[in-house]
């Protein structure tokens, strides 16, 4: 979706974070590298499933601490819409397609904000 990202709006009866809006994401299960998770978060969260089309420019991530009050990193990567339907997980209630523009009317966290403006420099080269 040309210069649009693709957000997700987490369940109220989340036990963390409840109803905010975030880019699709998960954890690496034991064994797996960072883009065997991304294709199997991709397919729990949203039904995505099979070869994905990274954009090579774009890779970033910020360090936050879990529900569960560990450290932990998330990694974001950049990649292209090809048509595929949205199918959503239990784990969410909605979906859209954000701008950079969007950004401030959105509830994404700050760290999320920052990953979504920076994606967008880097496809535009122009700082927001």
């Amino acid at each position: 979706m040309g210069g649009r990202v693709l957000i997700l709006r987490r369940s109220v009866d989340d036990p963390f974070m409840a109803g905010i809006e975030e880019l699709p994401s998960g954890g690496v299960e034991p064994g797996e590298d960072l883009i065997a998770a991304l294709g199997r978060e991709l397919a729990e969260e949203i039904g995505w499933a099979g070869q994905l089309v990274l954009d090579p420019g774009f890779v970033t991530h910020f360090d936050y601490v879990s529900g569960s009050g560990r450290r932990a990193r998330q990694y974001t990567f950049g990649l292209a819409h090809d048509g595929r339907p949205i199918v959503l997980s239990a784990e969410h209630t909605g979906s859209r397609w954000l701008g950079a523009h969007e950004v401030a009317d959105s509830d994404v966290t700050a760290e999320t904000a920052r990953t979504i403006l920076d994606w967008a420099e880097a496809r535009t080269g122009k700082r927001r």
